[in-house]
């Protein structure tokens, strides 16, 4: 009965053996665009093919990669030649790539450079906008799907890392059309919970599968939520534009969760390590402060304390002494001064003082007896004045001018009737 069931093995085996013995399949060329490149160390090279509709897995061995002019990368659409097998390891198709050249960039690649150029010139990407992580988070939120492994090592290496914090998920669709809506709502919604941390995130896939995370909206969102972001998208090889707007890119979720929260092992290494420094710095002080207790006892000064006062008493008395000394002294010398004043000749003989001033001033009145003006009215001048001012030239004056002469007993008014200078007339 068991007879008629067969193995995996056998069906894959079946399978492989009329496809290769297909000819329409052993040389045939495909157009697509490459999706999911790696390029292994060994020289091989494992992507995908894909069009709107479909995908195909494809290799192309080392000995056909090198014979390329070009550099295959994500999203460049490309025309290749290859034959149809089967992987029975996998149980998939594929196409075994003999030839490959380049057909254009892929039109997802070509929007998400476009859009990655856009937001860096607006300052999307800059360092400055970037939001520090919290060391110790107390609670962390959590967009990604319900279900997968994205959530599952989030969520395990954080209970194993940091079971002490909370930790919120905000469940969303992560691939196809409606994903980056949801992606949306759910960050602007995780804002609203005062978290310390968010990760947003899926686990790995192709180029397309992660395209939501290349929406404008998704980035838009990152950058404004006011809780620093890490971004966990796909594997380490995999950008999007979620990991450039947002404030740290985890390579992984598993690394997303190891950066938002510290290891608990080494908090308690840590404060083990503080635990005994603390001890030895506090033995450390109570040991010092001993020895000067012990010092302070066995001084003079404690076993002796009428001896400081005394010290005091003594240094007291010097200074008292000091300042008599100090005052005797000032007081003879301004007793010699007042002495030496007593002896003076001046103080003692006042009218040889007078006298000396009293002919001082007698000469200096004589000075201005001889400057004073009247006293050459006295002797038969006159002084004549015309308007207040002295004549002092005959030109000062004119005819009909009145003129004021001051004498020694009055002043005589008169009118000029003729002006002579050297026996001239004025009409000379």
């Amino acid at each position: 009965m068991e007879d008629k069931y067969l193995s995996i093995t056998a069906i894959t085996r079946y399978i492989k053996h009329r496809i290769d013995n297909d000819n329409n399949l052993k040389n045939v060329y495909l157009k697509g665009e490459i999706s999911n490149f790696k390029s292994h160390s060994s020289g091989h090279m494992y992507f995908s093919l894909k069009d709107e509709n479909s995908i195909i897995k494809a290799i192309m061995f080392k000995s056909a990669a090198i014979k390329l002019d070009f550099e295959p990368k994500e999203g460049m659409k490309v025309l290749v030649t290859g034959a149809i097998s089967v992987y029975e390891a996998g149980g998939t198709y594929q196409i075994y790539v003999s030839e490959m050249q380049e057909d254009g960039i892929g039109n997802l690649y070509i929007a998400f450079e476009k859009l990655k150029k856009k937001l860096s010139e607006e300052g999307l990407f800059d360092s400055k906008y970037k939001k520090k992580i919290p060391k110790y988070p107390a609670r962390i939120g959590i967009v990604t799907a319900e279900t997968g492994a994205a959530i599952r090592d989030i969520l395990s290496t954080i209970e194993r890392r940091y079971p002490i914090c909370e930790t919120y998920l905000f469940p969303c669709l992560v691939q196809g059309e409606y994903a980056a809506k949801d992606i949306i709502e759910k960050i602007q919604k995780a804002d609203d919970y005062h978290l310390d941390v968010l990760l947003v995130g899926r686990g790995g896939g192709s180029f397309e599968d992660l395209n939501c995370f290349n929406d404008e909206g998704v980035a838009r969102a990152i950058f404004a939520c006011s809780t620093p972001v890490i971004s966990a998208v796909g594997h380490e090889v995999d950008f999007t534009i979620a990991d450039f707007v947002a404030d740290l890119r985890a390579p992984t979720p598993t690394g997303a969760a190891e950066m938002a929260v510290p290891n608990i092992l080494d908090l308690l290494n840590l404060m083990n390590q503080y635990k005994i420094r603390l001890n030895e710095g506090i033995l450390k002080k109570v040991k010092y402060l001993e020895l000067v207790m012990d010092g302070l006892k066995a001084s003079f000064i404690i076993k002796t304390p009428n001896m400081l006062f005394e010290q005091k008493r003594q240094t007291l008395d010097l200074y008292e002494e000091k300042i008599k000394e100090l005052f005797m002294k000032k007081m003879s010398d301004k007793k010699m001064i007042l002495n030496q004043i007593k002896k003076n000749y001046l103080l003692n003989n006042p009218t040889v003082l007078f006298e000396k001033y009293k002919m001082t001033l007698t000469k200096e009145i004589e000075k201005l007896e001889l400057l004073n003006p009247l006293a050459t009215l006295k002797r038969g001048y006159s002084i004549t004045y015309l308007e207040n001012k002295v004549i002092k030239d005959i030109k000062d004056v004119k005819p009909n001018d009145v003129i004021c002469t001051h004498i020694t007993n009055g002043e005589i008014t008169s009118k000029i009737m003729e002006v002579k200078e050297n026996g001239k007339k004025e009409n000379d």
